[in-house]
């Protein structure tokens, strides 16, 4: 049978056990939310980089001329 103290050791152990328990449940909640923020926010940004490339791409031809549709010099 157990003593008195030892009840009380085991039952201060288990509230410590139940405490930490707790803490790491909430520390992991909160990481996962966090992750899920980042991971909005990667994809957000790659969605904008893909669009600003794009646009890049597309515009790239009123800045630089095709060679081909250039006229040929003037000493020819």
């Amino acid at each position: 049978m157990a003593t008195d103290a030892s009840r009380e050791a085991l039952e201060a152990r288990l509230v410590e056990l139940e405490t930490r328990l707790a803490f790491q449940e909430s520390a992991i909640a909160e990481l996962s939310d966090a992750l899920a923020d980042v991971r909005i926010e990667a994809e957000r940004n790659a969605a904008l980089m893909r669009r600003a490339l794009e646009e890049m791409k597309s515009s790239r031809g009123a800045f630089f001329a095709d060679p081909a549709e250039e006229p040929p010099p003037p000493h020819y």
